[in-house]
């Protein structure tokens, strides 16, 4: 099970890791790099528990609950497709951190509300979570300081594909 957590995280890291990619090439500090990181991280554990309670709320009141989980995941991959070309800050101080945080962590509440309602172990996955997206954070920004945004688009794509595999995994449980 640990193991699905694992690449959910991964899957829902892609989008702060090309955001990151992106957002490295404004060449920011060290500092700003590591509090961007553990902004991100800490997003990506909150989230997913607030979307987790609202999920598990309704989780004896909705039929077909793997197949509402499938739905989620591939609206959140539809999403994520739709939002790969879309215009990114170039300057990070701490209003931007926080959006930044806030909009690469709301896949999380919907993976949460997802969790919820199939009664998942939310504080184990939202650690992952957590622990997967400040690494990736801190990776993308360290390699678009380095880079450039080369491979941000690949990045997406992986995060898509991954979403779109643990999706089917709920498809395939009905």
């Amino acid at each position: 099970m640990s193991l699905i957590y694992f690449f959910t995280g991964i899957g829902l890291s892609m989008d702060a890791f090309s955001l990151s990619l992106s957002l490295g090439t404004t060449l920011p500090k060290k500092n700003i790099i590591i509090k961007t990181a553990l902004i991100v991280g800490l997003f990506h554990f909150i989230m997913p528990i607030l979307g987790y309670f609202i999920g598990y709320s309704f989780q004896y009141r909705i039929p077909n609950i793997n197949i509402l989980t499938f739905i989620l995941f591939v609206i959140l991959s539809i999403e994520m497709y739709k939002s790969k070309d879309e215009e990114k800050p170039n300057i990070l101080n701490n209003l931007t951190i926080l959006l930044i945080a806030f909009s690469v962590s709301l896949d999380s509440f919907t993976v949460g509300i997802a969790f919820g309602l199939n009664n998942e172990f939310i504080l184990i996955s939202s650690t992952i979570f957590s622990i997967i997206s400040a690494l990736f954070t801190y990776i993308g920004l360290t390699l678009g300081k380095k880079l450039k945004s080369k491979y941000k688009t690949l990045s997406t794509y992986l995060g898509i594909i991954l979403l779109s595999i643990v999706a089917l995994k709920y498809l395939i449980n009905v």
